[in-house]
């Protein structure tokens, strides 16, 4: 690989303002990747333009503002190089403040309250990828590590959207009688912020997280978003963190179809969730069918939001939260459990649905934290 060719290139097409495009540029060999780096740094001086760019060692990647035309990256040889998307968080919030209630329904709802004198989700750690959190809200008080912010690395990484909010709520309020609890009240949310103000972030931005995540030996990652079309980079960075042993919760989308689930949630490597209602119904919005690993309550979810208050939200978005509470009581309870006995359990210990679905060989029920913790753990590992 000529990298001093390389690097000429993408400096003279790199576009600061970002309205050329974005796109991943990924070394096949991991060599390549660490010598590029090398050589990068060694002559950053000559170069630059190439301050825009960031990149992720575990995925071998570069994210680069570039002025590209189809197929002009193409014939160079080492390298992947796709279109760096968009991705957005799609559960509208009411617009009505909520009242708090100490113990929302959802959380009684898979009984999270009956198995707290066995496990409260103490020390596991959950990164919430999303828009932040707010460090401010009395909930959140005890919940809430440092995480990070991708868009501005120097920051706490505070919500301005108020979705990631409602997720660290649900997940792991202990608010008391002043507030709400949530699923796992004792486990703790890492902030991952990756979406801006109006709940939209580049693949690469999640990509970055997810490097992050593991590098810093998250248990747990929730991923309350999605998209319609694949990422080869997305998909190989969640199998690296599924290889790494991190849970990986998704939710399923919000399109009320049966034979489909966005991504990053249709990767065999992830936990796939769909909303039920109060009923223990399939939610009328919700993704259903046998790319759905677990049901989990999304319907008029009370949660924590923006500036110490609570609103109500409904989505798959808000049934991931609920299965990654359920899932930190597992780990609390069960440290030693691999991502895939986890998700084998879910589905083994899971509710069956009220009412009927459309015909179909797989039926997921609706998570059950009590029948999760009380399950006895399968001799055979999966491998």
């Amino acid at each position: 690989m000529d990298y001093a060719k390389l690097l000429r290139f993408l400096n003279d097409s790199i576009d600061p303002s970002g309205k050329s495009g974005r796109h991943i540029v990924r070394f096949l060999q991991p060599s390549h990747y660490y010598e590029f780096i090398r050589q990068w740094f060694k002559y950053r001086h000559k170069y630059p333009a190439l301050q825009s760019i960031r990149s992720s060692p575990l995925l071998q990647a570069l994210f680069c503002p570039l002025r590209l035309q189809d197929g002009q990256m193409d014939s160079e040889p080492g390298l992947y190089v796709e279109s760096d998307s968009t991705i957005s968080v799609n559960s509208p919030a009411s617009r009505t403040k909520e009242r708090a209630t100490e113990i929302p329904w959802g959380v009684k709802r898979i009984g999270a309250p009956e198995v707290w004198s066995v496990s409260t989700g103490h020390r596991i750690r959950i990164a919430v990828i999303d828009t932040g959190a707010d460090y401010n809200h009395p909930d959140l008080r005890y919940s809430l590590a440092r995480g990070i912010h991708l868009l501005n690395r120097a920051s706490l990484p505070h919500d301005d959207n108020g979705h990631g909010t409602h997720i660290a709520g649900t997940i792991a309020a202990a608010g008391g009688a002043q507030g709400m609890i949530g699923v796992a009240p004792r486990s703790l949310i890492y902030p991952v912020k990756a979406f801006d103000h109006n709940g939209s972030a580049y693949v690469s931005d999640i990509i970055l997280g997810i490097d992050w995540c593991i590098r810093n030996r998250m248990h747990i990652i929730n991923m309350s978003f999605g998209m319609k079309s694949t990422s080869i980079s997305l998909k190989n960075i969640v199998r690296k963190a599924h290889e790494a042993g991190v849970v990986i919760v998704a939710s399923s989308g919000n399109d009320k179809k049966q034979r489909t689930a966005d991504y990053p949630a249709k990767y065999a490597q992830t936990i796939s969730v769909g909303a039920t209602n109060r009923d223990g119904k399939v939610a009328s919005f919700s993704n259903y069918g046998p790319y759905i690993d677990i049901y989990a309550p999304g319907e008029k979810i009370t949660s924590s939001w923006l500036g110490g208050g609570h609103r109500e939200m409904s989505g798959t978005s808000m049934a991931t939260s609920h299965v990654s509470g359920a899932i930190a009581l597992l780990l609390a309870a069960r440290p030693n459990l691999t991502p895939d006995e986890i998700k084998q359990r879910l589905r083994r210990t899971a509710r069956p649905l009220a009412g009927s679905l459309p015909r179909g060989r797989i039926r997921p029920g609706e998570v059950s934290a009590v029948r999760l913790l009380r399950a006895k753990t399968s001799r055979r590992r999966q491998s």
